[in-house]
């Protein structure tokens, strides 16, 4: 049976999580997330943040927390600008079109918004009221591509979007690749402190399912417990979720498991630049984007699974290699090998 790098979550979850939901599960616990587990869960995501105001809302997965977030803050003539690469845009069946807000997709080199091109979009929608108002902007950290965003780049953002009234919500689906990465400058508290809504990822980071919904704003906090409840969201046994986050926080967990994630796709970017491979994008997080021949990229399919991310040209693609928390050192030497005799 083939090794499959196409992606992060194609394993159950770490043991730990098991282990506590099984030493948990007779426990009679408050329903709707208001059991004790997610209630300190909260409490240790304020922590990380220095924020005792920020609120926190366990939700199942990305592209659910996406379409909450954004429709809750929109109102219905406002629309969202986000990187053409961004979920939202790309990989998520027009969800947030199903609510009725329109998605500005602006393309850019390497996944990452920046103020210029956000400044684009309003620059050509200054008809009042026949063009529909710019309000959110949609950023994943990591993104889509693999690349992260320093503190700089979110300051700059950030500063950005506050000028011109908009809300800046960040896609965390891999926070703590982009988190743990070499090149990061970034702390959790500078998140919680630049962005109105972020989200901490679980699914891709050693949970069974899960992700974080965390609303910095005040102004946003009212009532998008609402929000949640309306989309079907609220789980009855919504200490499923807050166990899975308790025991990914409690002492790091969470950064460990992306750490290491991180550090087997650099094994493997090493072995692919050792061979002469350019790479669609310079990252350092757990996804990597080769450049092949479609003789390389046949030999390697042979064991290893993996996508064929985009064509080239001369008959060269970009294939995508996302390692995980579940990453065995052993499987990545075996790739390494492969990897090594295409020279």
């Amino acid at each position: 049976m083939k090794y499959s790098f196409k992606n992060d979550y194609s394993e159950g979850a770490h043991p730990r999580i098991l282990e506590a939901l099984l030493k948990s599960n007779m426990e009679q616990q408050n329903g709707y997330g208001l059991d004790e587990f997610s209630l300190a869960a909260e409490k240790l995501i304020q922590e990380k943040l220095n924020n005792s105001v920020s609120r926190v809302y366990f939700v199942s997965g990305g592209t659910q927390a996406n379409l909450i977030v954004i429709s809750a803050i929109l109102r219905p003539h406002e629309s969202v600008v986000a990187a053409a690469t961004g979920h939202i845009f790309t990989n998520e069946s027009g969800a947030i079109e199903s609510t009725g807000h329109k998605v500005h997709g602006v393309e850019t080199g390497d996944g990452k918004l920046r103020c210029e091109d956000i400044q684009n979009v309003l620059d050509i929608h200054t008809n009042v009221p026949h063009q529909v108002k710019q309000k959110l902007v949609y950023i994943s950290n990591s993104t889509e591509i693999g690349t992260q965003y320093s503190k700089t780049e979110l300051e700059d953002l950030s500063e950005f979007c506050r000028k011109h009234k908009l809300y800046l919500f960040m896609d965390g689906a891999r926070l703590g690749n982009a988190l743990t990465s070499e090149h990061n400058d970034l702390a959790l508290e500078d998140i919680g402190r630049l962005t109105d809504a972020f989200y901490v990822g679980g699914t891709k980071n050693g949970a069974l399912i899960g992700e974080a919904i965390v609303i910095n704003n005040p102004d946003l906090q009212a009532e998008f417990g609402f929000h949640i409840k309306q989309k079907g969201a609220m789980l009855a046994k919504g200490r499923l979720l807050g166990i899975q986050f308790h025991e990914l926080l409690k002492d790091d967990l969470y950064f460990e498991l992306a750490a290491h994630a991180n550090m087997q796709a650099m094994r493997l970017k090493e072995a692919f630049r050792n061979i002469g491979c350019s790479f669609l994008a310079e990252t350092y997080t757990n996804q990597i984007f080769p450049i092949l021949n479609l003789g390389m990229i046949d030999k390697l399919s042979q064991n290893f699974d993996f996508y064929v991310w985009k064509k080239i040209g001369d008959g060269t693609s970009a294939i995508r290699i996302i390692t995980s928390w579940a990453t065995q050192e052993e499987t990545v030497d075996k790739f390494i090998e492969e990897i090594s005799a295409l020279n």
